[in-house]
């Protein structure tokens, strides 16, 4: 048995791709399906063949998707977490839980789905502006 991939549901795929981009995934391929009206992305990470984000965007969504807080969260391990972070704020995306620990981090895509960055190896060393910047929002 192996992982395949996890499907989210996407107001905005262009949003929700540079969002991914950010992290460092990359859009592997593309379906578009005009007799059911929607699209299908799914995104990897660039060298590793395992499982995938599925972004799902029904055409004739106009409001949006809730945020069921069932689903959770994706994770994803990044080379060096304060890189990755910085990378995103100046992006504009907001860090909910900062890596205040210099291993864990959680961000939200544009369709509110929650992610966990975790630094492959050890911890770094707690580092500012990281180690004193409060939690917002939810993570």
């Amino acid at each position: 048995m192996r992982f395949l991939h996890a499907m989210l549901r996407v107001a905005d795929p262009d949003a929700a791709i540079r969002f991914f981009n950010l992290i460092g995934l990359e859009e592997r391929r593309r379906m578009e399906v005009p007799q059911g009206r929607f699209t299908l992305i799914f995104l990897g990470v660039p060298g590793d063949e395992g499982g995938e984000v599925e972004l799902t965007h029904n055409w004739d969504e106009q409001s949006g998707y809730g945020g069921g807080r069932n689903f959770g969260h994706l994770a994803y391990q990044v080379d060096d977490i304060y890189d990755t972070c910085q990378r995103l704020m100046d992006a504009g995306v907001t860090i909910n839980r900062p890596p205040r620990d210099g291993h864990m981090a959680f961000v939200r895509s544009p369709d509110n789905i929650s992610v966990e960055l975790l630094q492959k190896g050890d911890r770094l060393d707690p580092a500012e502006p990281w180690a004193s910047m409060p939690n917002i929002g939810e993570w």
